[in-house]
């Protein structure tokens, strides 16, 4: 399949059609016209001229250099200019109509609706004997009806305001597709390579694996690379949608895209650039911008009935009064025009794609990404949501939370026993004490104990740390051992550490909470998120302790991977649709059950991978942003759908008494235009704090 870009592609109704017609080529089965990035997509073998020629019936060609884009602008301001002229030369001849000779008066009409109408009236009137009824042929039949009948003056509004329409509905997607150019430009385009202390410029996608490249103040990291020398922090707006800059030392991962603030440093490139984090990103938003939602499909699927069913109901309306009422021709004539006016479907096919790609290009530059409008949909039906707890509402690295001292020398011994081991757990103890301490030493001796803990020798006096088996029993007092009780019961992991004689304290050690998680909750239950969902291989005591304090409605403990995915599952079945959000590769088989799978983005490649929705922060801090900016599309939608619809059901109805104008049906039908327009393109105004 090879891809191409478009010029002139803005109304949405025509590139159905043109896709329709260019299916019909010889190996074109397959091809596909993407409205939403302006993108053709053609399979192999396929005549080019053959697929030109049908382009160019729309006025759409393929753009192949990119000064064409600036031909293609050059083309929308001539549009304007002709409008503006067309609006002159009907103002004229209305303010001389009387006063100059009524084949004079005509003729400047004619030249108006001329000057704004011609394209519509040759594509229409192809269509027409091609028996193909589009908006063009109904717009068509209108104009020349009105000037048949006598209505200089309306039928040239009607070709003006036409005009106007035709602009406005590409200006939706112009806009949209402005946006999104502008996320695109983050891709860095070339980079300075150090090759045996040469350097040279080359282009971004030259790269290759453990290159050096040289990355000044300012300037952009090319491709993803580890820093191999040198220090700055980097602005990673553009990966994570987080405005704070990030500190990087050697040895730090840096996204492709980054941009460095300060000094000149040197970069070895990990990942080719069509693999990098940044190229991932982009093809992502591309692509999702083309999967059409239920709501999409089914408006695609009534425009295709509903223009005929219009043209039908304006030859009735036309007709059937005369014909068995007795009623007068001119008047029905006119009322059968301003049904075809009224019957444009352009509102009702804008009322969702603009919305659609507004969302997913405001979420994808809070670096949110939404793998498709189906998905953006389905986050604004969501009413629950399962959580992984390791690593999502938790940090995944465990903290001292509680600290039990019976003796002062409690600190000194503890991180003396621990000073040694990598344990996670070790670490989290010398966290919590070596701030206390002055002086930092080792034990004179030290061993492991399997399943227990460690056994040291310090001035010839003999230290225990570890679990309760680990202490002997000869130890134990009545309060150590209700502490070490009530520990536990709180979900903590217990460390204990003891000399040859007594006790000196004990830890309690748990998995972190992250600092958002409570807040995180709390938002979404604001956002009309019914149930809060906690599934966890963690034993229940600490689940229970987790949940209580981020303030989860339902936790599920003691789960082992393949056991999250059958809980996802017996909650779909219980309580409906279920979103998962999770981070490592255990939750993948979830992620992908689930209606809606949503991963952290610094998390495993397999769990962003298969993902419907991946937040590139290492936090759930934009979920709630990101399920307000969905529910805001979705209102959006359904307030355009029915907005445009009943907008043509009253002015249909107002034909039944011979009440509908010309000038109501194209005022309605533009005014609806603008509308849906203007309303799907607020979606991309950002708040202050997303900026």
């Amino acid at each position: 399949m090879t891809e191409y870009r478009l010029k002139g592609l803005s109304c949405a109704h025509c590139s159905q059609e043109l896709e329709t017609e260019i299916k019909k080529l010889k190996h074109a089965e397959d091809a596909k016209i993407q409205y939403n990035t302006a993108k053709l997509v053609l399979p192999e073998n396929v005549a080019l001229k053959d697929v030109e020629q049908i382009l160019q019936t729309e006025k759409v060609s393929i753009i192949k250099e990119e000064s064409d884009e600036h031909q293609h602008d050059t083309s929308d301001k001539k549009l304007l200019f002709q409008i503006m002229i067309s609006t002159v030369l009907f103002f004229a001849a209305f303010l001389l109509e009387g006063k100059i000779a009524t084949s004079l008066s005509f003729v400047i009409y004619f030249a108006a609706a001329a000057l704004s109408g011609y394209e519509t009236f040759f594509k229409g009137a192809q269509n027409l004997f091609r028996f193909k009824f589009t908006i063009d042929t109904l717009m068509t039949i209108a104009l020349v009806g009105a000037f048949a009948i006598g209505d200089y003056k309306e039928g040239t509004v009607v070709a003006i305001l036409f005009g106007v329409n035709e602009y406005l509905e590409g200006f939706g997607m112009r806009q949209a597709r402005k946006s999104m150019s502008e996320l695109l430009k983050v891709a860095p385009k070339t980079a300075t390579r150090i090759s045996d202390g040469v350097m040279e410029t080359v282009l971004t996608e030259d790269l290759q694996l453990r290159d050096t490249v040289l990355i000044k103040a300012g300037e952009k990291v090319p491709s993803d690379a580890v820093l191999v020398s040198g220090m700055s922090s980097f602005n990673e707006a553009a990966i994570t949608g987080e405005s704070m800059p990030v500190e990087k030392q050697v040895g730090d991962a840096l996204f492709g895209g980054a941009i460095n603030n300060e000094g000149t440093v040197q970069a070895e490139i990990t990942a080719l650039y069509e693999n990098s984090s940044l190229a991932k990103i982009l093809h992502l938003v591309e692509e999702a911008q083309e999967t059409k939602t239920k709501t999409e499909l089914f408006i695609d699927k009534f425009a295709r009935y509903y223009t005929p069913a219009i043209l039908i109901f304006a030859i009735l309306i036309t007709i059937v009064p005369p014909l068995f009422f007795g009623a007068a021709w001119g008047t029905w004539v006119y009322e059968g025009l301003a049904v075809l006016i009224i019957g444009c479907p352009c509102a009702l096919i804008l009322s969702s794609p603009v919305a659609i790609v507004s969302g997913i290009t405001r979420s994808a530059k809070n670096g949110v990404l939404i793998k498709g409008g189906v998905y953006l949909e389905q986050l604004g039906k969501i009413r629950q949501i399962a959580f992984d707890k390791t690593g999502t509402l938790t940090a995944g690295e465990p903290v001292v939370a509680e600290t039990i001292t019976y003796h002062d020398t409690f600190f000194d011994i503890a991180y003396r026993m621990e000073s040694e081991s990598n344990h996670p757990i070790a670490q989290a103890v010398r966290e919590k004490v070596q701030s206390s301490l002055e002086k930092k030493g080792q034990m004179e001796r030290l061993q492991t104990i399997a399943g227990k803990g460690l056994e040291g020798v310090l001035n010839g006096v003999t230290y225990f740390a570890g679990n309760e088996s680990q202490i002997p029993p000869e130890l134990w007092e009545k309060d150590a051992e209700n502490d070490v009780t009530r520990l536990k019961e709180a979900g903590y992991t217990v460390v204990i550490v003891a000399s040859e004689s007594a006790i000196l304290g004990m830890f309690g050690v748990r998995d972190a909470l992250r600092a958002e998680s409570k807040q995180l909750i709390s938002d979404l239950h604001h956002l009309g998120i019914k149930n809060t969902i906690m599934l966890t291989g963690d034993h229940a005591k600490t689940a229970k302790k987790v949940a209580d304090e981020v303030g989860i409605d339902t936790f599920y403990a003691d789960l082992l991977p393949e056991e999250k995915l059958s809980k996802i599952r017996q909650i779909q079945t219980d309580s409906g649709s279920v979103a998962m959000v999770g981070d490592g590769i255990n939750d993948s088989p979830a992620l992908v059950t689930a209606d809606l799978g949503i991963a952290m983005g610094q998390g495993t490649d397999s769990a962003i991978e298969v993902a419907d929705i991946v937040l590139m922060q290492n936090h759930l801090g934009k979920l709630p942003l990101t399920i307000k900016i969905a529910k805001r599309v979705r209102k959006v939608i359904a307030f355009n759908i029915a907005f445009a619809l009943g907008l043509k059901v009253i002015a249909l109805l107002l034909t039944l008494p011979g009440l509908l104008t010309l000038w109501m049906a194209i005022l309605a039908d533009m005014g609806a235009t603008i509308i849906v327009t203007l309303l799907g393109l607020t979606i991309l105004i950002r708040s202050r704090e997303e900026k």
